[in-house]
């Protein structure tokens, strides 16, 4: 072993043990392991930031603002509320969500379509009184094996594609996972429809501040446009919509008309609605029901949503507003704010909110520029609430995000457009049409992944150009030297199953996959189907929480504990490996080409 070697197993070493030990943020440890590398030597100064520009972070971060994107549409949400009536068992919920996880995440990076997801899942748990604990888990294993059917599904495909590329020449194509990925995915579609048992019943996540200030009787005006689908239609529509989470107390017409909601009143183009409920469910049925919020005296057009913010306050004894109105306030016109919701305890409100005299204690959601609205507050005299993500005021595109990512999806299929350049094009032409604001396309970008992502590219390329990845596949190959082909494949799968929980998916394949490759040419035999064992095997990570994102993403929601995740976890991993192998080795032959 030479010196450049021992250090680069040192510093992999040290790297993985920080991962594990988990006191420092696992970019921070990524960062420390790339600085590391250089001050010693094994990475060239001048190479230190390749990863930056590496396709493979273009691509992640591009499809998490496309995935925000779909997810904020609420194209989703419609495609499944039509099934809801039919699944009142746990199983049959457990059944949909999968599948539809599963579906996703073919197209969606898996993250992605699991956070798409996640709020219909908890859905269904409230309504039908099921442990979120049941269905969670469940999804996030769904949106793992997804991942496999297609490169974009999840990073560790796009980044073995990368590394056939090196070393073969020729990258893997879209669709090359999908034999081995849909069989998969049946597999453990089947296994999870009834292995849910298996996880507790009676866990609950904590209350989150957002719950515990959740006020549920706001009233909000929404104006009907000519092309929304509620014209002609009645209350009972619209609160079909709102799946009896929003009622329609008030119909205005005319400016003046006030009306209450019966049977045969038929909703016209140009009516004001006042409807009550939660900010999300009401902003839901506005995206479903094609209603604009009603403007205000002065508002010449809507905000662009860019430059706004929006706020949840309670009206202070000392506030301006009290005892008066929006109207002789004029409160748009000399605060430069949009008052869009208003919430009184004890009281429903049936009256338009520009006439409605405010009183202390009232909680209102403002809409206003972000660079202001603090000191905007101040001078209303209102105490804000915890910072929460209200989208009353934003509106929806709900086609666009659709087309947009059908269209990128083309793009790469045909080769019009390399995968990265299409998801980037994708993300920018998402925030032009606006169906996700600069702030929101900022926010949804993971940034630790892809530090993590830049920072260990170089690193691993240090682990293959020292001969460490050689040195590594040596030993493996004096352990399965006298195995057959076949038990060699599931050593490499079992080993890239093994070290993903403690290292990462995206690092165990940057690690991994020259090692596999390395054993694969000592053994002689064909390269590909060993390189897509590491992608299965890094990709399924179904023991801890923190080997993939997908499993913390749902920790905190569905009440987790670390062993929680080994019994519903380990039997879905013997079963992806004992149908895993033979499923590669059939589709990718093992003799040497």
């Amino acid at each position: 072993m030479t010196l450049p070697q021992a250090l680069t197993f040192i510093i992999v070493g040290l790297m993985m043990a920080g991962f594990v030990w988990g006191r420092i943020r696992y970019d921070v440890v990524a960062l420390l392991a790339l600085v590391t590398s250089v001050f010693v030597g094994i990475v060239p100064a001048k190479e230190a930031f390749a990863g930056f520009s590496d396709d493979v972070v273009i691509i992640v971060g591009s499809a998490l603002v496309v995935s925000a994107a779909v997810a904020r549409s609420g194209i989703t949400e419609l495609a499944i509320r039509p099934l809801a009536p039919y699944l009142k068992t746990t199983r049959s919920q457990v059944f949909v969500l999968v599948l539809a996880v599963i579906v996703f995440s073919t197209f969606i990076k898996n993250v992605g379509a699991l956070a798409i997801l996640l709020p219909v899942a908890l859905q269904f748990a409230k309504k039908s009184e099921t442990s979120p604990a049941q269905l969670l888990m469940p999804l996030s294993f769904g949106s793992l094996m997804g991942g496999l059917i297609t490169m974009v599904g999840t990073s560790p495909n796009i980044i073995v594609s990368r590394v056939r590329e090196e070393i073969l020449g020729q990258p893997f194509n879209m669709f090359d996972y999908a034999p081995v990925g849909l069989g998969i995915s049946v597999v453990g579609l089947i296994y999870l429809t009834f292995a849910y048992r298996l996880l507790p019943k009676d866990r609950r996540a904590g209350v989150s501040i957002d719950a515990a200030i959740n006020i549920e009787n706001y009233v909000v005006e929404a104006v009907i446009a000519e092309d929304s689908p509620l014209v002609d239609k009645t209350a009972s529509d619209v609160e079909k919509m709102g799946e009896g989470e929003v009622e329609l107390t008030t119909i205005v017409r005319e400016r003046f008309r006030r009306y209450k909601p019966t049977p045969a009143l038929k909703l016209r183009a140009g009516d004001v609605l006042l409807l009550e409920g939660e900010p999300v469910a009401i902003e839901k049925v506005m995206g479903q029901a094609g209603l604009e919020l009603a403007r205000q005296k002065g508002e010449e057009k809507a905000p662009d949503a860019d430059t706004v913010g929006v706020v949840e306050g309670v009206v202070t004894g000392d506030s301006p507003l009290v005892g008066t109105n929006l109207i002789e306030l004029d409160v748009h016109k000399r605060y430069d704010v949009n008052v869009l919701a208003l919430s009184r305890s004890g009281e429903r409100i049936e009256q338009r909110l520009r006439s409605v005299r405010f009183h202390p204690g009232d909680v209102i959601v403002l809409q206003g520029r972000i660079d202001v609205l603090p000191d905007t507050l101040q001078r209303l005299g209102i105490l804000p609430l915890a910072e929460r993500d209200i989208a009353l005021g934003r509106g929806r595109r709900r086609w666009i995000p659709l087309l947009v990512l059908a269209a990128t999806i083309a793009a790469v299929v045909a080769n019009v457009l390399p995968i990265a350049m299409a998801f980037f094009a994708a993300a920018v032409a998402l925030v032009l049409t606006k169906s996700v604001t600069l702030k929101e396309a900022y926010e949804t970008v993971e940034w630790p992944i892809l530090i993590l992502l830049a920072a260990l590219i170089p690193v691993s390329e240090a682990v293959r150009t020292t001969g460490a990845t050689d040195l590594i596949a040596g030993w493996l190959h004096v352990a399965a030297g006298p195995l057959p082909p076949m038990a060699a494949l599931g050593l490499m799968l079992v080993a890239a199953m093994a070290v993903t929980p403690f290292l990462n998916n995206a690092a165990t394949v940057l690690m991994v996959a020259p090692i596999a490759a390395g054993l694969a040419e000592r053994l002689g035999l064909n390269p590909d189907p060993f390189l897509m064992a590491v992608a299965v095997g890094a990709a399924c990570d179904f023991l801890t929480p923190f080997g993939h994102q997908c499993n913390t993403l749902v920790m905190g929601p569905g009440g987790y504990r670390f062993g929680d995740y080994w019994k519903l976890g380990l039997p879905l991993s013997i079963f992806i490996v004992v149908a895993g192998v033979p499923l590669i080795a059939a589709f990718w032959p093992l003799a040497a080409r």
